[in-house]
């Protein structure tokens, strides 16, 4: 029996990580692995686009790396912008919701950009629509859909669309 080509990167990623945790090619645990495998992916199939959309090129393992240390760099730079904002005695806030654009096709790179944006101190999507995200901003530097998008979302778009396209 072959799978169908969009159940195959997740089988394979699943079954991967079936023996890397068992740590054992044995028939026996490889069989159970290969049947728990195609159950979840069958079973889940709606649920496991996140694989079917990532691009397994060695550019984007890559740029999974280095996105990984520019979240974690924006994420250490807004936690130390915001406390300095919570700690003044004037709190020189200027909130709102701003409207960026992706350029980011696949529905999963758009989840991440959004989930990125809201575990970042200071923002939070609000809403994705299309190509558009709206966030909200503690503290608005321009409410220009340019300026913010590049503001707020190129960084991690960069990698984002390596990643997922």
């Amino acid at each position: 029996m072959v799978l169908p080509r969009e159940f195959t990167k997740p089988f394979a990623a699943l079954l991967f990580f079936w023996i890397l945790l068992n740590g054992t090619l044995a028939p026996d645990t490889l069989l159970v692995g290969v049947v728990a495998s195609f159950a979840i992916v069958w079973f889940l199939r709606e649920s496991m686009s996140f694989l079917n959309e990532f691009r397994a090129t060695p550019q984007a393992f890559i740029a999974a790396f280095n996105y990984i240390g520019y979240f974690l760099k924006e994420l250490v730079k807004s936690n130390i912008a915001l406390a300095r904002v919570v700690l003044s005695p004037d709190l020189p806030i200027n909130p709102g919701i701003v409207k960026v654009r992706t350029r980011l096709k696949s529905k999963m790179g758009r989840l991440l950009l959004a989930n990125s944006i809201t575990l970042t101190p200071g923002t939070l999507t609000v809403e994705i629509e299309g190509e558009y995200l709206y966030i909200h901003w503690v503290n608005i530097e321009s409410d220009d859909i340019d300026a913010a998008t590049e503001s707020i979302v190129a960084g991690f778009e960069k990698y984002l669309e390596v990643i997922y396209g």
